[in-house]
């Protein structure tokens, strides 16, 4: 399974961004409109400036208390791991668990075409075990 087989199982392709501009205020508000865990930060849509993540903005709160105020981009992570959408899966399950990270934006020529999530790898996996215990399942009741 590639990781493009994942991002067309997800319900909607479309990946949001947020200028590194923006106030963590904004970010909340669209991590909220949008039920997700993460952002791009990008200043175009098109490339990868970071990502941010509500425990960004949670570990920040610690800190200062006028988190809501700064811009993304004193809270953003700007070292990424990204990947290629024709990459197998199981190595960016790999990068996953070895970086303890939760997303990572997929990128096709250097462009920004997605985002996958653990959830979206869990689901995935779940699905292919489902699909085993179905097909061995029939295989007993068969012979």
């Amino acid at each position: 399974m590639r990781i493009n087989d994942v991002l067309k199982g997800k319900p909607s392709h479309d990946v949001i961004t947020i200028n590194p501009d923006a106030s963590v205020r904004e970010l909340v508000t669209l991590l909220t409109t949008h039920n997700v865990g993460a952002l791009i930060v990008s200043v175009d849509g098109e490339t990868v400036d970071g990502i941010v993540s509500e425990r960004d903005v949670v570990r920040r709160l610690h800190d200062r208390d006028d988190v809501l105020d700064m811009a993304v981009s004193e809270i953003m992570t700007t070292t990424v791991r990204t990947c290629e959408g024709t990459e197998p899966l199981t190595d960016l399950m790999q990068v996953m668990t070895d970086h303890r990270i939760r997303h990572v934006p997929v990128l096709t020529d250097g462009k920004l075409t997605g985002i996958i999530s653990i959830g979206d790898v869990v689901k995935n996996r779940i699905g292919e075990l489902e699909f085993e215990r179905d097909q061995l399942d029939h295989y007993v009741h068969q012979t």
